[in-house]
């Protein structure tokens, strides 16, 4: 689905895509980040995944149209390899609640935190 616009908020560091007067997707940067599409996040298969992390601050430097089809994000931490299909962008809006969830999730397991300046231990008590 083609948003009729998309616009970078860069001081709230949003991309705002609207479908219609009534559908409005508002996206944070450091969501579409830690969801980059590019192989250096996902790998090449669900199990080459890095899981991002520190990204609480990232922001949109700029954004390009790819085609008729994606969006070309440049983040200020100069990560700038992901293609975010239309598709693909409408569906991190549509499941935002549980896609976030997902990764505070993760963040937890693996012991990483959303703050670069946070560095995060786990004590655990011996069985």
């Amino acid at each position: 689905m083609i948003p009729e616009s998309v616009e970078l908020h860069k001081k709230s560091k949003q991309l705002e895509l609207a479908y219609s007067e009534n559908e409005r997707l508002l996206l944070d940067a450091e969501y579409l980040r830690v969801y980059s599409p590019s192989a250096e996040v996902r790998g090449h298969h669900p199990s080459q995944a890095v899981l991002q992390h520190g990204k609480k601050q990232v922001g949109i430097t700029s954004i390009a149209t790819v085609g008729n089809y994606a969006l070309q994000i440049n983040f200020d931490d100069e990560h700038n390899s992901g293609i975010y299909s239309w598709d693909y962008l409408k569906e991190l809006g549509d499941n935002y609640n549980r896609y976030w969830q997902d990764y505070l999730d993760q963040l937890v397991e693996h012991g990483k935190n959303r703050d670069p300046d946070v560095q995060v231990i786990n004590f655990f008590e011996p069985s």
